[in-house]
């Protein structure tokens, strides 16, 4: 048998409602064609789940387990997998979300791209002891990794990937390039923060928070400064290298006056890549950036083939994602991930937010 997270429909208008967390209890499922069957052992929490509690993500439903982020062994194999021994064993995380093959605008499939957990577009989720999915849809966990930390990046790590390396582009965000990142403190900003210290860029960043900004200079940001403090940009441009005027690029995760903020910081042809808008669902469009030049590029989610690049990322150069708690315990503790969902909505954590339920191991096909 395999447990699993769903939600439990109650009454209640969108946005007002917070629908509690069910575990129910399934027969362990099948692989079938070209499907592996993975013993999951971690999953991680992303904003959408929070949003789906609240009635205010599309496509809900109850009828899927939660979870869009998870790591697992491979212990099954369906009929048509090519080389079963290939998977036996294996620690794999699962790509999350398809109908997105490898298209650099978006997904080619007309149905849309479908993320995993507790929609009717994507019948599958993490939050579950026995998951079955193709075997085009995993890849090897990284092996310097431990399973909350597998868990905790295939779906930041793939926005954060996209939104930095292939919206702003190599020139504005590899070595030498000045970054900026908003909000730093949630999953996808601190996965930027990782890869553009890898990539070699002078990073810098915001938040309310002089804690928050103090980790992220830890994780290797230059600098950074409260968004509250009047006149915070100015004072942002002077901590950049001597010879640096401006930024090169800007990743975005709130919107509202982004384009405003950018117009001041950016050089002209500067790029504000935008992966969402927490603050206001409309982002005014400026003269003043028109007149730079400025490059406003929306970003969402990522393909098959960058999910693939950004794990082969993460494993060339030993990425840890940051992990702000972990709950250890089995799927029946509701309690304790539903502590991990009350940490997401306060929105105090600094990177993700993770329940383990197993131990990876080797097991037989």
């Amino acid at each position: 048998m395999s447990k699993a997270i769903f939600l439990q429909k109650t009454d209640g208008k969108p946005g007002q409602v917070y629908y509690p967390l069910s575990l129910q209890t399934l027969p362990q499922p099948t692989p079938k064609g070209n499907e592996l069957l993975i013993r999951m052992t971690a999953a991680a929490l992303n904003h959408r789940d929070v949003f789906l509690r609240q009635h205010l993500y599309p496509g809900i439903t109850f009828d899927v387990p939660m979870g869009a982020d998870g790591v697992g062994t491979v212990v099954g194999a369906g009929p048509d997998v090519s080389n079963p021994q290939r998977w036996h064993g294996k620690r794999v995380i699962i790509n999350p979300g398809v109908g997105w093959r490898d298209s650099p605008d978006g997904p080619e499939d007309p149905r849309g791209y479908r993320i995993l957990g507790g929609t009717k577009l994507y019948n599958k989720g993490t939050l579950q002891d026995y998951l079955v999915v193709e075997e085009t849809e995993v890849e090897e966990a990284p092996e310097h990794l431990s399973d909350a930390e597998a868990a905790a990046f295939p779906l930041t790590g793939l926005t954060g990937w996209r939104a930095l390396v292939v919206k702003a582009g190599e020139r504005n965000s590899g070595k030498g390039a000045a970054v900026l990142l908003t909000g730093i403190g949630g999953g996808v900003a601190l996965m930027v923060l990782r890869f553009a210290v890898a990539r070699g860029a002078d990073v810098y960043v915001t938040s309310s928070s002089e804690e928050k900004i103090r980790k992220a200079v830890e994780l290797g940001a230059r600098g950074g400064v409260s968004y509250k403090e009047k006149g915070w940009e100015k004072k942002l441009l002077g901590m950049l290298p001597q010879g640096k005027k401006n930024f090169d690029a800007v990743i975005d995760g709130a919107g509202g006056d982004a384009v405003e903020k950018s117009a001041k910081l950016l050089k002209a042809g500067g790029v504000l890549s935008v992966y969402g808008m927490t603050v206001s669902p409309k982002m005014p469009f400026l003269m003043q950036a028109v007149l730079k030049n400025i490059d406003v590029r929306g970003s969402t989610m990522g393909s098959r083939k960058e999910f693939k690049e950004m794990v082969e990322f993460v494993r060339a150069h030993k990425i840890h994602p940051v992990v702000d708690r972990v709950v250890r315990s089995d799927l029946s503790d509701i309690a304790g991930l539903d502590g991990l969902f009350q940490d997401m909505k306060d929105g105090k954590q600094f990177g993700k937010l993770v329940m383990e339920f197993g131990k990876s191991s080797a097991s037989k096909l």
